[in-house]
């Protein structure tokens, strides 16, 4: 992968619009009707199934019921796809890597979400549901991913990076809350974007990740570890993903903890 396989800039977006599928992931969360004409609105928790226990807070859908879904949202095996939303796409990430682990070849992550998008000019209207059904056959298992055993063994070796903010990295040892993987390296999602809100530029991505070689991505629930994972295909590099993460890590009483700050890549 390359930048211009996961991003698309506003002013990009502008010309080819009507001919992607936009996808508007999390406006019902926030009560947010407004949105780029034309996205289909979509939650968050629809890149997710069943969650609970060791499977963590957001494991990946069941690929018959995702097929049913994605469907629902007017894609087809060769729909352009782009998603969304207005928190720097950390949440339009996991739903970009959920649809590329399913086995859709051309899924974008809008650069800048809802934001560049208003700043580019692009129309604003009413979030509606899509009025069209589509035809993509989906199968799990394009994208890598990692089960609590690996993602410990690539901790151990230092190259297992945790996405989430450092308070909850750290965590807190006299009331137990928070904490971290033993081993693990706290590269918080947040640091992707420059200050207008799209990801860095490849060179300060490199900077962000100087060692790129056999690492796998975690986080709270596998959604901001996407947004890790998609700075790092940026860059070429796909690394897998530890879907149950912390919440299911911690969910496991056997599983030990370890708080404070991590060494640095």
């Amino acid at each position: 992968m390359s930048r211009q396989d996961v991003l698309i800039t506003a002013a990009e977006l502008k010309d080819r619009l009507p001919s992607v599928i936009l996808i508007d992931v999390g406006a019902d969360e926030t009560g947010r009707t407004q949105g780029i004409a034309g996205a289909v609105p979509v939650s968050a928790i629809a890149f997710a199934g069943t969650g609970g226990g060791v499977r963590g807070n957001r494991p990946l859908p069941d690929i018959v019921v995702f097929q049913d879904r994605v469907r629902n949202w007017g894609i087809d095996d060769d729909s352009d796809i782009v998603l969304y939303d207005d928190k720097g796409d950390l949440q339009a990430a996991r739903g970009w890597w959920t649809l590329k682990w399913a086995g859709l070849k051309t899924v974008r992550l809008l650069d800048g979400g809802l934001a560049a998008a208003e700043r580019a000019g692009l129309p604003l209207t009413t979030l509606e549901p899509p009025n069209r059904q589509g035809q993509a056959v989906l199968g799990a298992g394009h994208l890598p991913i990692l089960e609590a055993d690996e993602a410990a063994e690539y901790a151990r070796q230092g190259r297992l990076l945790d996405a989430r903010a450092s308070k909850a990295f750290n965590g807190d040892p006299e009331a137990k809350t928070g904490g971290h993987i033993p081993g693990a390296v706290n590269i918080p999602a947040s640091g992707n974007l420059d200050v207008d809100g799209t990801f860095l530029s490849d060179e300060a991505l490199a900077e962000l990740y100087p060692e790129r070689d056999d690492i796998g991505v975690s986080c709270g629930a596998g959604v901001s570890a996407a947004h890790n994972a998609a700075a790092l295909a940026i860059l070429g590099i796909i690394p897998p993903l530890y879907v149950a993460s912390w919440s299911g890590w911690s969910a496991d009483a056997s599983r030990p903890v370890a708080y404070g700050k991590a060494v640095s890549l």
